[in-house]
């Protein structure tokens, strides 16, 4: 049996990443919340499914030394190297945080398939955004119903933390690379890992 494992990882300890477990039935194993990287790393050093496991890890927002709202929200947008008298000063234009590319890498080296995947870009691929705020309340409540009703996932009837829906959506991920392999591709490299994403989403929605 093979098992896919999807984490939502955060920018700091201070919120909540979430991990996934599915099978290749459609059965969720486990939904949890973690925090810290000693957290992170403890999961997976003790996880008895990691040997026979495919990883998918969100991309990071870095979000270093942003300390007003209009940097937060320009960061991901800002050009970089594109005007010579804004240096690019410990690295604050960097879109994305190496955050646990290390601990990740180990993995890798281990034999374990680990992908990367940039979060918001695979929601739409895999026709999971909506119309409201990112991360809202009605975001939320959406993203679980449309686990749920179009991907068949047995969900809580009350709403979950939006770190373990981000982590599912790993995980679905991870199990189409495994089975449908021509299905995805490969948008970008980051630190020596492929950050993937699905080409066609009709071939596998309502399968299960």
């Amino acid at each position: 049996m093979k098992y896919f494992i999807g984490l939502s990882l955060s920018a700091s300890s201070g919120m909540d990443s979430g991990v996934a477990i599915l099978d290749e039935e459609n059965n969720i194993i486990l939904i949890d919340k973690l925090y810290t990287m000693n957290d992170v790393m403890f999961f997976f050093d003790n996880c008895p499914y990691l040997k026979y496991s495919n990883i998918c890890v969100s991309l990071v927002w870095d979000r270093t030394m942003l300390n007003g709202k209009w940097r937060v929200l320009s960061k991901p947008y800002q050009l970089v190297a594109t005007n010579p008298l804004m240096h690019n000063r410990d690295g604050w234009t960097h879109r994305y945080s190496t955050r646990g590319c290390e601990y990740f890498k180990s993995l890798s080296e281990e034999g374990i398939p680990v992908d990367r995947f940039e979060l918001y870009l695979t929601r739409q691929s895999m026709h999971l955004n909506s119309c409201y705020k990112e991360r809202s309340p009605a975001d939320c409540k959406f993203l679980q119903q449309t686990l749920h009703y179009e991907w068949g996932l047995d969900l809580p009837v009350n709403m979950m933390p939006m770190s373990q829906l981000e982590a599912i959506i790993g995980a679905l991920l991870a199990r189409e690379k495994s089975q449908n392999p021509n299905n995805i591709r490969k948008i970008s490299n980051f630190k020596d890992f492929d950050v993937i994403d699905i080409v066609n989403n009709s071939d596998i929605v309502k399968v299960y």
